[in-house]
């Protein structure tokens, strides 16, 4: 009897860690139904990505995508070709798939990746394309998951977004906050631990928004739950993203304080130092609460490593506010930051303001920017040299395998050549004393 020969999937994944915690169940239900993960799209049966929509260029950047795959499905006319996530969730996006390109078989949002199989099926029956995403929003919990390393997890807290600022189309794509019960996070969490995982990233689109959406008999807040994370047994790091200044509390800085395998990192995206432009971008802050939360993290956590998020060109963004944003990234001395240009989103309110700012505006102020993040990075990094450090190894670098990567607990990238290199040694946690301080990693050297 003829073998039967598995059919095979390739997943690409654009976004954020939700996206990528999502193309991780995609995975398991494909792998649940039979298909088996390719490397190389050339070689696959069915085609997905996944998709962000949080800034134009990434919308861009699909099209470019899809366009790259029309000859694959030329040549093979069975090929199923997918497109999920944010993105698909965009009516603009839909039209845009359904005129420009024919070859595209099925969309599928967040909310619906649990009918993958269905959807897969009737594509096959019906020879047509299935484009229309179902109206309801209802989570889905206990998908399958294939997780790409076995030391380290995602976990998702919190789904959705109430902030709905004037910049964002998240609240639209991925719908109002929903808080997963604690016993059901805690029960996957244990199961992760039990299977090796050391650590643990906790998601939300506001984490710091976690159980304000449970009845007040049976509310608890995010520094509760991070508290019953740390007492699982077996996790030895636990991180979590993302937090809103303006639900970052004193409680969940005490919390933080505690230690323990709560890591001394919090990204927490500012981005814009300018109070006309924060109350422009409905984040509901000002710099001033923003500096005096800095201060006192830093006073409760020595050491803590701190991260955010820039926009620039906002509409309306005047020099003097750019100024502000370069005088607040200055005050706080960044680690790292993610930077970026305004970018417009159909639907979201900052689309339409007035004053939008001219391209090469907003670029020259991107590279302003850049250089004092940069430069501030770097110096943080070169405040680190001479110190040991416990780093978290994830591999080999993928620029160059003779050294190995690994993060310390502020998740600082750290680069060392390994006494004993080996597979074995991802997921282990090993001493390194750092030799040199760069703008975006560390370098060190193994200790016993």
């Amino acid at each position: 009897m003829a073998e039967c020969i598995a059919q095979k999937y390739y997943l690409t994944t654009f976004g954020c860690q939700m996206n990528f915690h999502d193309s991780e169940h995609a995975a398991g239900i494909l792998e649940k139904i039979g298909y088996r993960r390719t490397a190389t799209p050339e070689e696959a049966d069915i085609i997905l990505l996944n998709t962000c929509c949080v800034r134009e260029n990434a919308e861009n950047r699909l099209y470019g995508h899809l366009g790259n795959l029309k000859p694959l499905k030329d040549k093979n006319p069975e090929l199923i070709i997918g497109v999920g996530g944010c993105m698909a969730q965009l009516p603009s996006v839909q039209e845009k798939i359904r005129e420009s390109f024919p070859y595209i078989d099925l969309l599928f949002g967040a909310f619906n990746l649990h009918q993958l199989p269905e959807l897969i099926a009737r594509v096959k029956q019906t020879q047509s394309r299935i484009l229309e995403l179902p109206p309801e929003r209802e989570i889905q919990e206990d998908l399958p998951v294939v997780r790409e390393e076995s030391w380290r997890a995602w976990v998702t807290v919190i789904y959705g977004c109430n902030n709905f600022c004037s910049y964002c189309i998240v609240p639209y794509v991925r719908g109002r906050e929903q808080s997963r019960r604690p016993e059901k996070i805690i029960a996957e969490i244990e199961g992760l631990a039990g299977q090796g995982v050391k650590e643990v990233t906790l998601l939300g689109q506001n984490v710091n928004s976690y159980g304000l959406d449970f009845p007040a008999g049976e509310r608890i807040d995010f520094a509760d739950l991070l508290g019953m994370v740390s007492a699982v047994k077996g996790i030895r790091r636990i991180r979590f993203q993302t937090s809103h200044p303006k639900d970052l509390s004193d409680k969940l800085i005490r919390r933080m304080a505690e230690g323990g395998p709560i890591c001394e990192h919090l990204h927490l995206p500012v981005q814009a130092g300018s109070n006309r432009i924060l109350a422009a971008m409905n984040r509901k802050y000002t710099r001033e609460h923003y500096l005096s939360l800095v201060e006192k993290l830093r006073a409760a956590i020595p050491g803590i490593a701190l991260t955010t998020d820039l926009i620039v060109g906002f509409p309306g963004e005047e020099e003097e506010d750019f100024q502000d944003t370069l005088d607040l990234v200055e005050q706080v001395g960044f680690d790292a930051a993610f930077t970026f240009a305004f970018s417009p989103r159909v639907g979201t309110k900052a689309a339409t303001m007035e004053n939008q700012v001219p391209e090469e505006v907003k670029m020259d102020r991107l590279y302003r920017l850049i250089e004092v993040v940069n430069r501030l990075a770097k110096e943080a990094n070169q405040r680190l040299e001479g110190r040991i450090e416990t780093i978290l190894v994830e591999g080999p670098s993928e620029k160059n395998p003779e050294f190995y990567a690994g993060r310390t607990r502020s998740n600082k990238l750290v680069l060392f050549a390994p006494k004993h290199p080996g597979p074995e040694l991802a997921g282990v946690e090993v001493k390194v004393k750092i030799t040199k301080g760069l703008a975006y990693t560390l370098k060190g050297e193994e200790i016993e």
